[in-house]
């Protein structure tokens, strides 16, 4: 398959080096990280032999895998492993991982679908695992710079149940998980890149 025929997502291309700056240093005791929401799968065959101390295993939902692996068998790598079939709103398989990785994903999901991916992650993270979010985020109910406000906007019309997550309520969510946040770190573009920690105690 040609690169000209592979989906493209442009953003993954300005956003990928300053994401990586980070995950070289969050992810350097990981060993198997779970990618929720791989996309068009560009994110993980740019990260995944970069970082290649770790398994990068990429995740989709069934309508969207084809993309994925196009993307994969373009650019293998040796730690980057064919996506697992992933739906946030139904069944997961049985998993275990000491990192889960999501970008630009809990502002498409709906409310509950953001509650039930909480909830589904503390089963799969291991004691000490680190969850790694990227994307756009409010704090106190107000937006980081007046584009996240049109995008939050933009969100609303297509889908009143997606848009833009307050940062207190996902650590609401996370802390009912088993997991508090360790950091929150400003990228370009106004997005940004929240990392949480599950407790050593939780099983």
């Amino acid at each position: 398959m040609s690169d000209a025929s592979l989906p493209d997502a442009p953003a993954c291309a300005r956003n990928r080096d300053p994401i990586l700056s980070h995950l070289r240093r969050l992810l350097a005791n990981s060993r198997q990280v779970l990618e929720v929401g791989s996309g068009t799968g560009q994110h993980a065959v740019y990260f995944a032999p970069r970082l290649p101390h770790l398994i990068w295993q990429t995740s989709e939902r069934a309508e969207i895998l084809p993309g994925v692996r196009a993307w994969l068998d373009s650019e293998p790598a040796p730690n980057l492993r064919q996506p697992l079939t992933l739906d946030v709103d139904a069944e997961w398989p049985e998993l275990s991982f000491d990192s889960v990785f999501t970008a630009n994903t809990l502002h498409i999901m709906s409310r509950e679908s953001v509650q039930l991916f909480f909830r589904k992650l503390a089963r799969i993270l291991q004691p000490a695992g680190l969850l790694v979010v990227y994307g756009p985020f409010k704090i106190g109910g107000g937006f980081i710079g007046p584009t996240n406000a049109d995008f939050d906007a933009q969100l609303k019309a297509r889908n009143p149940n997606s848009g833009l997550r307050d940062l207190e309520w996902l650590d609401q969510l996370a802390a009912e998980a088993g997991m508090c946040r360790e950091e929150f770190n400003y990228l370009p573009a106004n997005n940004q890149l929240a990392v949480w920690r599950k407790d050593d105690n939780k099983e």
